[in-house]
């Protein structure tokens, strides 16, 4: 008896040290995680304030609706900048959305388990992950340089190639989701399998796929390297063929800031809380969006 009292008592005092040593690391763990936390959000935070303050004196009656002024100019606005931004994003959208929603249905759909779809696959995480600056290097090899000019067409085409992987991503994602009974009895009526990813996968993952798009979007509205070997930048409307230099908020931002004018300064600074806020608009959209998809 006093040996088995000696074994239970030595197995507890070992049991209570092994989860004191466990709530130690678990309060240890959670402070610096807190900390850590705290850390961001002050520099978030702190980033944010500050371009808010500083946007908010750029905001002028005029901002929206006059181009952005010359060297050394008074007043001014980045209407042309805007109007530049949404004809390159929209672009880019429009190339990117077909190939991408293609690209992500073959492999959730036609491509599982295939070579072709995980080098596929492969591929588009890398390109995911690609640096911006070099997409708009191959974009300047493949389209500027043959032209002989800057244009909005490869600023679009740049931006695309960025916004692909994003919508391939999102939109296989999506589809994996769709429960295969749905496929099941969509071929037990007969249906050939476009007529079911068309009519019954696709609108399944509808919110899903259009989620995908929007983050995409949101991906690409503030894109500056790949536009500074594309479409450049310029003071005046673009024309209607799009080539040469096109207004764009990024590179705007980028040109402006680094000058010596205070009045393009804080053009620089409203056009920054623009896209920001515009970026948030974008992502709170994207996330009402998928909730009703979530909670089915």
């Amino acid at each position: 008896m006093d040996a088995s009292n000696t074994i239970t008592t030595t197995t507890g005092r070992r049991s209570g040290r092994v989860r004191h040593g466990r709530r130690v690391a678990d309060r240890v763990l959670r402070i610096a995680c807190t900390g850590a936390t705290l850390v961001g959000a002050l520099v978030l935070g702190s980033i944010l304030v500050m371009l808010i303050v500083q946007g908010v004196r750029g905001f002028t009656p005029t901002l929206f609706t006059n181009p952005t002024p010359g060297p050394g100019s008074e007043g001014g606005g980045i209407a042309n900048a805007i109007l530049g931004s949404l004809v390159l994003t929209g672009i880019g959208i429009l190339i990117a959305t077909p190939i991408g929603v293609m690209a992500g249905t073959y492999l959730a759909e036609y491509g599982r388990g295939s070579k072709l779809a995980a080098l596929i696959r492969f591929l588009n995480d890398i390109l995911l992950s690609a640096p911006s600056i070099l997409i708009g290097l191959f974009v300047y090899t493949l389209m500027v340089r043959p032209m002989g000019t800057y244009s909005g067409w490869a600023g679009g085409v740049a931006l695309a190639i960025i916004a692909v992987p994003v919508i391939v991503r999102t939109t296989e994602d999506m589809l994996r989701l769709v429960p295969g009974t749905l496929r099941e009895a969509g071929a037990a009526l007969g249906a050939p399998p476009s007529t079911v990813i068309m009519s019954v996968t696709w609108r399944a993952a509808s919110a899903g796929i259009v989620t995908g798009i929007i983050l995409a979007l949101a991906r690409i509205a503030g894109e500056t390297a790949p536009l500074l070997f594309t479409a450049l930048n310029n003071n005046s409307w673009f024309s209607a063929n799009l080539m040469g230099g096109v207004a764009n908020l990024p590179v705007m931002i980028y040109q402006f800031a680094l000058s010596p004018y205070p009045n393009w300064q804080g053009l620089a600074w409203a056009g920054a809380l623009l896209i920001t806020a515009t970026i948030l608009a974008l992502s709170i959209i994207a996330r009402l969006v998928i909730k009703p998809q979530a909670s089915r």
